[in-house]
């Protein structure tokens, strides 16, 4: 499933991009999870309160408020590097500069709805290239997608009403999953995880240092290594930072 933000402030061309992104998703069985945004104000406001963020942005560039490319840059100013950029536009002396915020494509209107299919389907084989990188987690009414490297550890919390609750933290927020511990220990193995103690995973590419059998997060968390296990972190680590120099 990819997440998908339509932003224009004209409703026609709202609806229009996500009645051909509707039909795509019957042609091919790809998934769309679409929100629609009648401004760039609402776009940047929906990233600066941490809601889930989205795969693809389709952005029209003239707006009443701030324009298509001016809430790109917001929201990669907010750190948010991943997403995949369509801008839609009447005036192609906008194409330099949609540049700066690394565009996947600038189409020019009036939109074919062929070639905004031949676009998204391009996107979304960008995104299965990447599907390792990502994971998606249930939790009580959806499901959202992580980047793995995003993700900061993965801690097994006791709940008095939820069997089986996991804490994942990101560098933005920490969600709660029913889930086993020992099921991500096994799938993360080769993705830069490591299982410190029998109810924490972490990731390396965020720890920051070890100390008297705790682990220092780049959050400031700190975790507790477990007995028989703190010879097995240590090694794995040091060998994770030579092949990152490497």
């Amino acid at each position: 499933m990819y997440r998908v933000a339509i932003c224009d402030d004209e409703e026609k061309q709202r609806e229009l991009v996500k009645s051909i992104l509707i039909t795509l998703s019957i042609k091919t069985n790809i998934d769309f999870e679409i929100e629609l945004f009648g401004s760039g104000e609402q776009l940047v406001s929906h990233y600066e309160r941490y809601e889930i963020p989205f795969h693809i942005l389709i952005l029209d560039i003239e707006m009443g408020g701030i324009n298509g490319i001016q809430t790109a840059r917001k929201i990669r100013e907010l750190n948010n590097l991943d997403e995949q950029i369509i801008f839609l536009t009447s005036y192609p002396e906008y194409m330099v500069e949609s540049f700066d915020v690394m565009t996947f494509q600038y189409l020019i209107k009036p939109i074919a709805p062929s070639i905004l299919e031949e676009k998204m389907i391009k996107i979304c084989q960008y995104f299965q290239a990447l599907d390792k990188k990502f994971m998606v987690i249930k939790l009580t009414y959806e499901e959202i997608v992580l980047k793995y490297d995003d993700l900061i550890s993965i801690q097994a919390a006791k709940s008095l009403t939820i069997k089986s609750k996991l804490h994942f933290t990101t560098t933005n927020q920490t969600y709660e999953s029913k889930s086993i511990i020992s099921d991500y220990a096994l799938a993360l193995k080769d993705c830069n995880f490591l299982q410190i103690h029998r109810s924490i995973i972490i990731n390396l590419l965020h720890v920051k240092k070890f100390s008297s059998g705790v682990v220092l997060m780049s959050n400031g968390l700190e975790l507790p290594i477990g007995r028989s296990k703190i010879n097995e972190v240590k090694d794995t680590y040091t060998k994770f930072m030579i092949m990152k120099v490497d």
